[in-house]
């Protein structure tokens, strides 16, 4: 049986101001770093040491990454033997237009029906901006030709990927563990892991 725990990031400053962040390079805030340190802990008690991890190129991903494995003691090991893979198919959603802007303002400016549906609709595009249909492309095509030939390889039982909450969305939909009209539902919080078990060619959550 394969392990592949999913991380949400920690709470960024745009999270705490509620703002659409989508490609910005934003940091960790004080609360993000404290979720990412949790996550630490959590991981410890299960006793996992990470054979691979992968991050997207932005930089709320990789610190909680990093944070992570600082407190496994498994940084050093990784870097040096370039475990750690970063790769921009993994980014958070593009939000176009949106970017910058103030959740709930843009809410009352357009309408909280046309939000939601930029926000969670699976086909739905802000404008200038990717759809959670767009990032399941992009993750699958990566997940597909570089993530999933490393979970069959004999050498990788444990794998961390710390990404965003619709590329992990995408993700989850990839490895069939939720569905299309089931996905729009599924809160994903900062700093949280998902526990996924990978046997007999089924990706599930761990109860």
């Amino acid at each position: 049986m394969k392990n592949i725990l999913l991380i949400r990031h920690g709470q960024s400053e745009w999270n705490k101001l509620n703002l659409f962040t989508g490609f910005k390079n934003v940091e960790l805030t004080q609360q993000g770093v404290h979720e990412a340190k949790k996550a630490s802990e959590n991981f410890k008690e299960l006793g996992l040491k990470f054979d691979l991890v992968y991050t997207s190129v932005l930089s709320r991903a990789q610190k909680t990454a990093k944070i992570i494995l600082e407190g496994l003691d498994q940084l050093e090991d990784l870097t040096n033997n370039h475990k750690i893979i970063e790769d921009s198919a993994l980014n958070e959603r593009d939000y176009g237009d949106l970017t910058g802007l103030d959740k709930k303002e843009t809410a009352d400016k357009y309408g909280e029906e046309q939000v939601y549906k930029w926000r969670r609709g699976y086909s739905d595009r802000p404008p200038a901006g990717e759809s959670l249909e767009d990032v399941v492309l992009r993750v699958r095509n990566y997940f597909e030709s570089e993530i999933l030939p490393q979970i069959h390889s004999s050498s990788n039982n444990n794998i961390l990927i710390a990404a965003h909450g619709n590329s992990l969305r995408a993700l989850l939909l990839v490895m069939d563990v939720y569905q299309i009209n089931e996905i729009n539902s599924v809160e994903l919080s900062t700093g949280v892991p998902i526990h996924i078990t990978y046997d007999n060619a089924i990706f599930q959550i761990k109860s």
